[in-house]
């Protein structure tokens, strides 16, 4: 929801109705969140939600974990070599790591984890393609031998968004990858209470005493991991109003995704402080369905180009200048790979004419408003706008987030329940370099995400990046690889920017990484 300047005084007064917890309120053993949207799915490497992401990171560990500078640092491992030729990786994992039923950690858990997540991630496929192999040493070392070098290996186990490379039992792990797993056993810091899991509600987790931090200090998202607190509830508030009210009364301690229209009566508690969510921010992005017409037309596609003005459409959602920027890019401003080369401006008067020469026939646009997102649903309704302006025919169908998700699977005809655009806010974390980049995929229903773009060209440049010699030679593929979605258009970002959590007081020990976290924070009275 949007909130008009005229209400933000009003509501910062105005005692709403209190949530159902509200008798646990200033209970330093319980840090309660609002995040963005509720979790529906427990299978990190089957859902690419965030929430199954940020689940993910609750209750499981990974073999590596980014710095605050970016850089892979070891988390269960304790040592690793790299043979002089680069093919043979030798590991060792930290000795006491257990999961949450008292099992150890085993070299097997991890080869099953890691084989199970391969067949999802575009890094894990390329780090287990054909030939190479993962083998058992003992129960706590494992052995990676490649065909040829590749020098991906760590960032790919580094990796912290998209599908991380989380561990889990290998009896878990065994699981089909077309079956979502509904065993949320791991070894991270948190433990899901499944009897206090509700839909729609709020998700719960305790604290897992077993768990050993790394003596290091918390660095982004690697070092020790320390659970502070006993309990973390996420809560489900989908109006933003009774939120910021929670968080006004002590009901709630963060408020993730604050809308920017709320920052002023944040800014003006003293009780409270604005903070960013993420060390990299977010690219909002234009999202078309190439499966179906009409954005099956590469010329319409193309046509969008000139359609997508950052300087018009990102202050729709964040009115602090500040905090958003026009990249010009397909690669965010913090990736080593970020250009500009070839990037086409914007300009409504010749996007009209280039629809008109796409031989666009009129076939609705089927546009998906999620409401209750308001990044999502800010741009869909922008887009939607602009897009008539083109002499495009669209239709804005409103829904809720959970709903988006399910439907942007179809690849039916619109008329037949499917759909054209969606607009979304993928983290910039997952879109750093050709390989890790989950939106420029173009594999069609193999790996790419729904909208389905399939380019042989596109995926061979991510082949080559993955095995480029030199950072210069990277940077080489980089820049074709952002020429030629260019041309295919897999989707169009409309900008960079901040996301911003709100939180009280009360709260220290929050960390700057590269997606929001909950272990470290502790908590007072």
């Amino acid at each position: 929801m949007s909130i008009s300047r005229r209400g933000l005084a009003a509501l910062a007064a105005i005692p709403l109705a209190a949530p159902a917890f509200a008798q646990g309120r200033g209970d330093p053993r319980v840090l309660r969140v609002k995040l963005f949207g509720d979790l529906r799915a427990l299978d990190p490497f089957i859902s690419p939600e965030y929430m199954a992401r940020n689940h993910g990171y609750m209750v499981y560990d990974t073999l590596f974990a980014l710095d605050s500078k970016m850089r892979p640092q070891p988390q269960m491992v304790e040592s690793h070599t790299v043979s002089s030729d680069g093919l043979t990786w030798d590991f060792t994992l930290r000795e006491g790591l257990r999961f949450h039923d008292g099992a150890p950690v085993t070299s097997e858990d991890v080869i099953a984890s890691l084989r199970r997540w391969a067949i999802r991630d575009g890094h894990g496929a390329q780090m287990l393609a054909e030939g190479n192999r993962l083998d058992p040493v003992d129960a706590r070392r494992f052995r990676l031998t490649l065909q040829r070098p590749w020098a991906l290996v760590l960032d790919a186990l580094a990796k912290p968004s998209g599908l991380p490379a989380f561990i889990m039992p290998a009896r878990v792990a065994a699981t089909p990858i077309t079956t979502p797993i509904t065993d949320p056993t791991g070894s991270g810091p948190y433990m899901l209470r499944r009897e206090d899991w509700r839909l729609g509600d709020r998700t719960t987790y305790r604290r897992n005493p077993d768990y050993r931090p790394r003596a290091e200090a918390p660095d982004g998202l690697a070092g020790g991991k320390h659970a502070r607190v006993e309990t973390v509830e996420w809560v489900m508030l989908p109006d933003a109003a009774t939120a910021l009210n929670a968080l006004q009364t002590g009901e709630i301690d963060i408020f993730e995704e604050l809308p920017p229209d709320l920052f002023p009566v944040v800014q003006r508690n003293r009780n409270l402080r604005l903070a960013a969510q993420d060390s990299a921010g977010v690219q909002p992005i234009f999202r078309m369905n190439h499966a179906a017409a009409p954005f099956d037309n590469p010329k319409l596609r193309q046509a969008m180009r000139l359609l997508v003005d950052p300087s018009e459409m990102m202050p729709a959602y964040m009115t602090d200048p500040a905090r958003w920027q026009d990249a010009k890019s397909f690669f965010p401003a913090a990736s080593p790979f970020h250009t500009s080369e070839g990037w086409i401006a914007p300009n409504p008067d010749l996007a009209r004419t280039a629809v008109q020469q796409s031989g666009y026939d009129g076939t609705p646009v089927v546009v998906l408003d999620a409401q209750d997102s308001t990044i999502s649903s800010t741009f869909a309704r922008v887009s939607a706008d602009r897009m008539r302006r083109a002499g495009l025919n669209v239709d804005l169908q409103a829904m809720d987030w959970a709903t988006l998700v399910t439907r942007r699977l179809s690849k039916n005809p619109v008329n037949q329940g499917g759909w054209s655009l969606f607009c979304s806010a993928p983290a910039a974390v997952d879109l750093m370099d050709p390989v890790s980049h989950i939106a420029l995929r173009s594999a069609g229903a193999r790996t790419a995400l729904p909208g389905w773009p399939d380019d042989a060209e596109m995926e061979r440049l991510r082949d080559a990046f993955a095995f480029a010699p030199t950072v210069e030679e990277r940077r080489r593929i980089a820049a074709a690889t952002q020429a030629r979605a260019l041309e295919v258009v897999p989707y169009m970002p409309i900008g960079m920017m901040s996301l911003v959590r709100g939180h009280t007081t009360r709260i220290s020990g929050i960390l700057e990484a590269a997606i929001p976290v909950y272990w470290n924070i502790a908590k007072t009275a």
